[in-house]
């Protein structure tokens, strides 16, 4: 008899626990999800011509690849990363030890 009443309380729980919803009101969206990669420019893909020129149909589609390899729909941003967008690059803080070409920005969408 216990077995039945432990099963019951669990479901009592469980459905107190979810939000309360006014009749038949739809559930509420997901919501936009985004997400900002930086790919270093000396990657080896060799796609730096596409992502560094502003926006082109090659830029797109190399952005859009990168996009759905990571799980992601597409891109809905690219570019090359301004400076204060990445670790390393404000002047003064650190001495790095060579200059190193600016990264890709790639911005994906769900």
């Amino acid at each position: 008899m216990r077995r039945p009443a432990a099963v019951l309380l669990t479901l009592v729980l469980a459905t107190a626990a979810l939000p309360a919803r006014a009749g038949n009101e739809p559930a509420a969206a997901p919501k936009h999800v985004e997400k900002t990669f930086l790919v270093p420019a000396e990657d080896g893909y060799g796609v730096g011509e596409c992502l560094s020129g502003g926006p082109s149909e090659c830029g797109q589609v190399v952005a859009n690849a990168w996009c759905e390899s990571q799980g992601y729909a597409s891109a809905s941003n690219y570019g090359v990363a301004a400076q204060d967008e990445y670790t390393g690059a404000i002047d003064g803080l650190a001495a790095p030890a060579k200059s190193a070409p600016r990264p890709f920005r790639i911005t994906c969408q769900d």
